[in-house]
């Protein structure tokens, strides 16, 4: 089954055998598709690849792994993985749902979306904030550009 990330879309998380959890706004669903297959599919859904968009992302902030990948442009869908965008336990965030984050010891790190909701991830806060970081001055700079351009 395909799914297209969208912009209720707050997070697409790893399961075992090749299964991903989709969290939206309002709803939950379980699709037959790793989030990587996901992430993949929902760049080609709006235009492009998932390899197009990391290229044009590493050129922007000289970066060479776990890069956020803007999925759709118009409404700065910005999504970072969790870990190696291929490994089967990597799960991707969507940069502007999220409110919060805090390390929840010997388990990971908790994010709290901004309708509340709340997804424990495995890696430490730290990776966290790095990958929000790295997104957001993604997201900085493409506004920046907009603004420029529409200047």
């Amino acid at each position: 089954m395909n799914y297209e990330i969208n912009e209720g879309t707050l997070a697409v998380i790893a399961m075992e055998g090749n299964k991903s959890k989709i969290l939206e706004d309002n709803n939950e669903y379980i699709i037959d598709n790793t989030p990587f297959k996901i992430m993949d599919y929902s760049c080609k859904y709006f235009g492009s690849s998932y390899e197009g968009r990391k290229e044009g992302t590493k050129a922007i902030l000289n970066v060479d792994y776990k890069v956020p990948i803007i999925v759709e442009n118009s409404s700065n869908l910005i999504f970072f993985p969790t870990s190696s965008p291929t490994a089967t336990d990597c799960s991707w965030i969507s940069l502007k749902d999220i409110k919060s984050f805090n390390e929840i010891e010997h388990i990971g790190t908790e994010i709290t979306f901004y309708n509340d909701k709340k997804i424990i991830i495995p890696v430490s806060k730290r990776m966290i904030e790095n990958q929000v970081l790295r997104a957001s001055r993604l997201d900085l700079i493409i506004r920046n550009r907009k603004n420029s351009k529409n200047s």
